[in-house]
């Protein structure tokens, strides 16, 4: 059984977060599709609440700290993406779209991607394809067809969600299981200053 892993990027700013329990649900049916499909799963959770200031460095610096390095290579590094966002003013949250913006412009490319995104109404709901997939499109994603929007009303179901929600939710797994499954596994960047044992003028030398 392929090993593959599975980041999952959660832009919600509270705790207890709808957002992060939609990627949550997201991620167990994702899982569980692959399983069916041989392969197993690592997963590897990035919460931005916890990167707003290291996001802020960033963008003044044009350099992350380690904490960020470690996100961002979590989610580069990935065979796979599960993307959540709240939607604010009909649009992705300040927060997720900050950190996209600090991935290399090649960091996305062919990488499969499910989307998803939380919001008290309804009304919210094509911000995920005017606004969340075009920003995805434009880092040269693949992102799955079916996107997920979880409104408050949605999470009222029997389990914590409607039987039109878990629908959505397996449907959209389903799909990124496809596109993963029989895929090559993606390797981890590798810092070319983190193994001690090469000395400084090997480095010089491109050794």
């Amino acid at each position: 059984m392929t090993t593959r892993t599975l980041a999952v990027v959660s832009g919600g700013l509270s705790n207890p977060s709808s957002t992060r329990l939609l990627g949550d649900r997201l991620t167990a049916a994702a899982v569980e599709a692959l399983k069916a499909r041989g392969e197993d799963t690592t997963v590897e959770v990035v919460e931005l609440r916890g990167h707003a200031r290291d996001l802020a460095d960033n963008l003044v610096t044009g350099f992350p700290n380690e904490a960020l390095r470690t996100a961002v290579d979590t989610v580069t590094g990935s065979d796979a993406l599960i993307a959540v966002t709240p939607i604010f003013s009909a649009s992705y949250s300040g927060l997720f779209k900050t950190f996209f913006d600090v991935l290399d412009k090649e960091a996305l490319v062919g990488k499969p991607v499910l989307l998803g995104a939380t919001a008290g109404t309804a009304r919210h709901s094509l911000a995920l394809e005017h606004a969340v997939r075009p920003l995805f499109s434009y880092l040269r994603a693949v992102t799955v067809p079916t996107a997920v929007f979880a409104a408050t009303e949605d999470w009222a179901g029997p389990g914590g969600a409607d039987s039109a929600l878990v629908g959505r939710i397996d449907r959209a797994a389903g799909e990124l299981a496809d596109l993963v499954s029989g895929r090559p596994a993606t390797s981890r960047p590798v810092d070319p200053f983190a193994d001690p044992t090469t000395s400084f003028e090997d480095l010089l030398k491109g050794r």
